[in-house]
């Protein structure tokens, strides 16, 4: 329970659950490593964000399809950081097609930035945090479809299942130094990346949700702040599902739907 983290790196942080995430810890005192892709100007409105909150932002671009050289960007932030207690793997990338019509280089880029990528910079920010000798934090922002697979996402299910296992792994081999491993399983979010930032999630009607909406990202970075910290301190090895209720849909959605509309994209 006396765990209480200084610095803190979160992958793909330029926008969405990312930026949110960077906020709240940075809310929580810590210092944090923005990193980017393709949106430098998101990453640095981030990096503005993190500040005000009176802390350091250092911010770098990170791809996580060019593994194993991605490490080296966890390596340098930390370095600018001071040390890393968590690491918030966030970076990936989303979307699909059929599996049959699944191309190799679709596949294998899908999975280079889901997980080889996250393999990568994990490893990489545990072994900081093990020479620290402080333990830490390791967070993965994973996917319902951990869990369900989804049509027409036959990379991306593969992906966000393996990943899944990797933290799983993780939070057994490195539990005794002081190292926890957690993962974070999103439903429908307000991002850029399903399109929606701009609008209220409140009003947004989602009859197939429990809670009849989508989720804002600040309510996923609310559960990832939780399992930075030293509250956290008895929590290894878990799967939180953050989606207003939609896996628990799964029984009921299997007897009521009323035609094969589902087996297309």
């Amino acid at each position: 329970m006396d765990f209480t983290p200084t610095s803190a790196i979160v992958t793909g942080s330029d926008s969405g659950i990312g930026r949110a995430t960077a906020v709240a810890l940075a809310t929580a005192g810590c210092n944090i490593g923005v990193t980017w892709h393709s949106d430098q100007e998101g990453a640095e409105e981030t990096a503005r964000l993190v500040r005000a909150q009176g802390v350091t932002a250092a911010v770098a671009q990170l791809d996580t399809t060019d593994a194993p050289a991605c490490g080296d960007v966890v390596d340098q932030l930390a370095r600018e950081l001071g040390g890393l207690d968590v690491f918030v793997n966030n970076a990936g990338v989303n979307g699909g097609t059929l599996f049959m019509e699944t191309d190799w280089d679709t596949w294998r880029g899908t999975l280079g930035a889901n997980l080889d990528g996250a393999f990568v910079c994990i490893q990489r920010a545990a072994r900081h945090m093990i020479d620290g000798g402080r333990g830490g934090r390791i967070i993965a922002v994973t996917s319902v479809h951990q869990e369900q697979p989804r049509v027409g996402s036959a990379a991306y299910n593969a992906s966000k299942h393996g990943l899944g296992g990797l933290i799983r792994t993780i939070a057994l081999e490195l539990a005794d130094r002081g190292i926890t491993a957690n993962a974070v399983l999103p439903g429908e979010i307000n991002t850029p990346m399903n399109d929606s930032e701009d609008q209220d999630p409140r009003a947004m009607d989602r009859p197939g949700i429990p809670l009849g909406r989508p989720g804002a990202p600040e309510e996923i970075a609310a559960v990832v702040a939780f399992l930075a910290s030293g509250a956290s301190s008895y929590v290894n090895g878990a799967s939180f599902v953050v989606d207003g209720g939609m896996l628990l849909m799964g029984p009921q959605a299997g007897s009521h739907l009323t035609s094969g509309e589902w087996r297309t994209l």
